[in-house]
């Protein structure tokens, strides 16, 4: 079982690993992510290296993505399921592309942590914002 702080990162590393192209725009994201959102305050950070060589060995399986998901689910209170869902799209909007399959698994995720559609919607739409370039 998995606590809320890895539960947080894995639903971030599955949105960057969707395309199979973790860019380091996303990895980056990522860092600055856990060291200053205040969710992440009590996270030691020399826990990162752990966290992600467990969320990988899912990537590595067969059913790894629901497994990673059921993990995430079970992890996380239902007040820290929209949080995952918005830290999943910021990763998905940090290098400035939306794939196919990124938004894929955002449906998924949307699904498997019971985010509704207009919150998911008002959610994607302020990544979207928040990442705009001129």
């Amino acid at each position: 079982m998995i606590d809320h702080h890895a539960a947080l990162i894995y639903a971030m590393v599955l949105a960057s690993a969707a395309d199979a192209d973790m860019t380091n725009a996303e990895t980056s994201r990522i860092g600055d992510i856990v060291q200053h959102l205040p969710v992440f305050r009590d996270f030691d950070v020399e826990d990162m290296p752990r966290v992600l060589v467990e969320c990988a060995a899912f990537l590595d399986d067969e059913d790894g993505l629901e497994r990673a998901y059921d993990q995430i689910r079970a992890a996380l209170p239902e007040k820290l399921r929209e949080t995952a869902y918005v830290l999943s799209c910021d990763i998905v909007a940090a290098d400035g592309k939306a794939s196919q399959e990124e938004l894929r698994l955002l449906e998924l995720m949307r699904f498997k942590l019971d985010i509704g559609r207009l919150p998911a919607a008002a959610i994607e739409r302020a990544a979207s914002a928040r990442y705009a370039t001129v």
